[in-house]
């Protein structure tokens, strides 16, 4: 970074980014923005910039996991603290959004729930929005800002193609129906077949799994997914391949949600390895799957493409080599 940039361009942190934004900033070399985030004890959100940000392109990196609503709010009053403060640009970089799984109205009488988190965001004054692997790609017509929809495929492509001779024979194996594209991405990268999953969700901890599609008999299973929440599915895609005579399953997911009865169900599965993002922050929660996980980070990613935004450069070019987002 030039000593211009150090000087215009400012990167700040909610209580769930700071981790991963003190890795983005090393990255980029450049001190990360002073600010303070406190919790008044009735519960109210505080927060106060300690630095001058006037005519400054500023970005503020805020995971919106657990407790989602509280990160949430979080997000929004830093965005309106940094207009109020005469930021330039304000960008919302949302490594994990929430709420994204509520996109459509699949009964009647329910919300949109991810439209009108697009909505808070746009009318707290964000001028733009970073995520990473959005549940749904069409969320990103939500906003009526622009978006940047990044991938973490690179990070996983490089993280397998480091230990592709050790792997030996492998199959990706899509989890369930609607993540396809992305295995057959994946298959193509790393030159492997690909099998699928035929998934039947009974409720939003409960899922069925009923037929495989696919040869995995005698091979290394690679299973990708933009998220792992419960658990359920891929501990009961893991084991149906098992079944069909899979040697070992190694599990790779952007966003290491990890709620309800996961820990347990990773740990007494057949999956030998989990492999996770940054995204949310983990610390402690993972102990008990200490000895599956893998931390992989998507600091260098998300800096690069704070850099691209603010000389004004194509953040898709990012993603030529084939490895691209979800569409």
């Amino acid at each position: 970074m030039t000593a211009g940039d150090r000087e215009h361009l400012k990167i700040f942190a909610g209580r769930s980014g700071r981790e991963l934004a003190t890795s983005m900033c090393d990255h980029l070399e450049l001190p990360m923005g002073k600010s303070t985030s406190s919790v008044f004890p009735d519960g109210e959100i505080f927060v106060k910039l300690d630095e001058d940000v006037r005519g400054r392109d500023c970005f503020v990196i805020q995971s919106t996991c657990q407790p989602v609503n509280d990160h949430l709010v979080e997000l929004l009053i830093y965005i309106d603290c940094l207009r109020r403060a005469s930021a330039k640009r304000i960008t919302a970089v949302i490594p994990y959004l929430g709420y994204a799984r509520q996109d459509r109205k699949d009964e009647g009488r329910v919300p949109i729930t991810a439209k009108l988190v697009a909505n808070l965001i746009t009318a707290a004054g964000a001028d733009r929005v970073l995520c990473m692997d959005l549940h749904a790609a069409q969320i990103q017509g939500f906003f009526d800002i622009p978006v940047d929809h990044l991938s973490a495929a690179p990070v996983f492509v490089e993280h397998f193609l480091e230990s592709r001779e050790a792997l030996k024979e492998i199959v990706v194996v899509s989890p369930d129906v609607g993540n396809v594209k992305v295995a057959n991405m994946y298959a193509n990268v790393l030159g492997c077949d690909m099998a699928i999953v035929d998934k039947r969700r009974q409720s939003g901890s409960e899922v069925s799994v009923k037929n495989l599609i696919g040869d995995v008999d005698g091979r290394t299973v690679l299973m990708f997914d933009d998220m792992i929440s419960t658990a359920g599915t891929v501990c009961e895609a893991a084991r149906l391949v098992t079944e069909n005579g899979a040697t070992d399953v190694v599990v790779s997911a952007t966003h290491p949600v990890l709620v309800g009865m996961a820990m347990e169900r990773i740990a007494d599965s057949p999956i030998s390895k989990i492999n996770v993002c940054n995204t949310i922050p983990g610390g402690d929660r993972f102990t008990p799957i200490q000895d599956k996980i893998t931390v992989l980070s998507v600091a260098k990613l998300l800096g690069e493409a704070v850099h691209r935004i603010h000389h004004d450069q194509s953040v898709s070019a990012m993603f030529r080599t084939g490895v691209g987002t979800k569409r």
